[in-house]
């Protein structure tokens, strides 16, 4: 039987096995995004005009509860306040005073925002537009991802949000879990047993400081999970990390995946989407 390859040996025909975002026509999206986005661009508006600096504009963004919303408002700031700063890290509640002390001295002053902001029409088609594109790849590659691995796991409960959701938070899947706010894409069972937890992120274009906070998380959330997993006995618990996108075949992203991997051999997987059906088996999930 031959020998299972690792994530590092696709990186000679990487782009073969990258799913491409397929996109719709422009500019027919534009009445759609317009109207999807003007209650986030109307929602910035009130809390830019509420606030006496940019760094309280932030605080002010993450305070918002529902995520969603959230979310979208980072993306926003990111894009009139702190172009370099990684979305990934404004959208975690806990990093507010990390970011403020890594790229506070760099945000945009808020007077000069509140009058670019004023300067665009509402809705901001343009903007609108830019917002757009992040809107579906995430949720195609999941919803994807749920059918593949539902097809090839009968027996299998997969949870998670499949589309649009609140993600799993790890406290529900181990009630004693240290940190059990952590967001889980997805969760593998069969019957009472936990086979394997994930993340399944599209990367568009990724590169410097967006990479650099990506595989971090990665190797956090391996160490921590596979932590817990020793410390309970749950040898056979996996961690799979789903990422797709031309990101993926930018700067070092493709070595820093397979690096992961192979600090964990048999316990982690990092796949593309077409890597599921051969990597993702049943026998690797029950090992």
């Amino acid at each position: 039987m031959p020998e299972e390859r690792s994530f590092r040996d696709y990186k000679d025909e990487a782009e073969a096995w990258i799913t491409l975002a397929t996109g719709e026509y422009y500019p027919d999206i534009l009445p759609d995004a317009m109207r999807l986005y003007e209650p986030v661009l109307v929602e910035f508006g009130r809390l830019l005009k509420a606030s006496h600096s940019s760094t309280f504009l932030f605080t002010s963004i993450i305070e918002t509860p529902n995520q969603w919303m959230r979310t979208q408002l980072c993306r926003v700031f990111k894009k009139y306040v702190s172009p370099q700063t990684p979305v990934e890290m404004l959208k975690r509640k806990g990093g507010v005073a990390r970011i403020v002390t890594q790229f506070g001295g760099s945000f945009r002053n808020v007077v000069e925002v509140q009058q670019k902001f004023a300067s665009r029409p509402m809705p901001d088609e343009a903007l609108c537009a830019v917002l757009w594109e992040y809107k579906d790849r995430g949720y195609d590659l999941t919803e994807r991802l749920f059918d593949i691995l539902r097809s090839q796991h009968i027996g299998c409960v997969i949870t998670g949000p499949e589309r649009a959701g609140k993600d799993v938070l790890i406290g529900k899947v181990f009630e004693d879990y240290p940190k059990p706010d952590r967001p889980l894409d997805f969760v593998i069972t069969e019957g009472d047993r936990v086979l394997a937890i994930g993340l399944a992120r599209y990367d568009s274009d990724r590169g410097g400081a967006q990479e650099d906070d990506r595989t971090g998380q990665y190797r956090e959330v391996a160490q921590e999970v596979l932590g817990y997993a020793d410390a309970h006995g749950i040898s056979h618990l996996k961690v799979i990390f789903v990422n797709d996108g031309p990101g993926l075949l930018l700067g070092s992203m493709w070595n820093d995946y397979a690096y992961i991997e192979d600090q964990w051999p048999g316990r982690v997987k990092v796949v593309t989407l077409r890597m599921v059906p051969d990597r993702v088996t049943a026998e690797w999930l029950r090992s």
